[in-house]
């Protein structure tokens, strides 16, 4: 696993720690949030946030974000009435998907993991986030339909737009 961390130098940090001396930020528990989509690479991205975790402190969030498909919309492939697609339905599978990225970890019990499945665009949501965290962590490349891209489209966005820092976990060469 190869791991590239983004600063963000010269963006002003936007959280409470604002007036925390360097001393007192060593001790405190870093905040981590985890983009997963159910993919490796996401749960790669998970397990070093986990490992990183409990080696200097901190919780993690991991965030599963999920939206309607397009193709689904309106059409006779929909699930739910009128041919839209059954968002209960879609919700479970992403829970279900989040937890199966969790439990893939093994023991975790050394750092407290938050299990959050939330509906909207995955980079705006993760972008969000980012306010609230010390550490974005993301996967390289997602389930997203363009696997010869070295950077999938929402790593790409977070790693730029980001309001912390922002690890990018790749797989081995």
């Amino acid at each position: 696993m190869v791991v590239d961390t983004v600063g963000t130098e010269g963006t002003p940090d936007k959280n409470e720690r604002n007036d925390v001396s360097e001393q007192q930020e060593a001790v405190l528990p870093r905040r981590y949030v985890v983009g997963v989509d159910g993919s490796q690479a996401s749960t790669d991205a998970l397990r070093w946030a986990v490992d990183d975790a409990e080696a200097h402190g901190g919780d993690v969030r991991a965030v599963l974000v999920w939206e309607v498909p397009y193709g689904g919309l309106a059409t006779s492939m929909g699930q739910g009435p009128y041919g839209l697609p059954n968002t209960t339905i879609l919700e479970e599978d992403a829970s279900l998907r989040l937890q199966g990225c969790i439990e893939a970890l093994g023991d975790t019990s050394a750092v407290e993991v938050h299990a959050e499945v939330v509906e909207g665009q995955p980079a705006s949501v993760l972008l969000e986030l980012s306010h609230e965290a010390d550490l974005v962590v993301v996967g390289s490349r997602g389930h997203g339909g363009f696997a010869s891209l070295l950077l999938g489209s929402v790593s790409a966005q977070v790693v730029q737009h980001a309001h912390c820092s922002v690890v990018v976990v790749r797989p081995p060469d």
